[in-house]
């Protein structure tokens, strides 16, 4: 069970820059050419990897490629979440709870035969 907390661990950490490289230039260079944004979020993307491929790497010893995808989108829409609504200032929506539905059943039928095998 310790690789699959490893990789959860450094997978939300990953997506925790990952989630600054992509969206947190829309609030704080904005005002800046597209270019300088571009290269700020290559430069926060670079932690980003130096997490997300040893996570990756560890999780597949003990995971298949579609669980380890699925447990990235879970982990995708949990950073993101409090990220948009806390510092993006977006409202919240009911969308968000439908979106998190759907990921929990794609997460049963992904993980069913693993469960099934416990």
């Amino acid at each position: 069970m310790r690789p699959i907390w490893t990789t959860i661990t450094l997978l939300t950490l990953s997506n925790v820059f990952m989630t600054f490289a992509w969206y947190a230039h829309l609030k704080e260079l904005s005002h800046k050419p597209w270019i300088i944004a571009a290269l700020v979020s290559w430069g926060i993307a670079f932690f980003e990897y130096l997490l997300q491929v040893p996570g990756n790497r560890i999780g597949y010893s003990v995971l298949s490629v579609a669980q380890l995808k699925m447990l990235q989108e879970v982990i995708t829409l949990s950073v993101f979440v409090p990220f948009a609504l806390f510092y993006l200032r977006e409202p919240l929506k009911l969308d968000y709870l439908w979106a998190a539905l759907c990921l929990l059943g794609a997460v049963y039928f992904i993980f069913r035969s693993r469960w099934a095998g416990a």
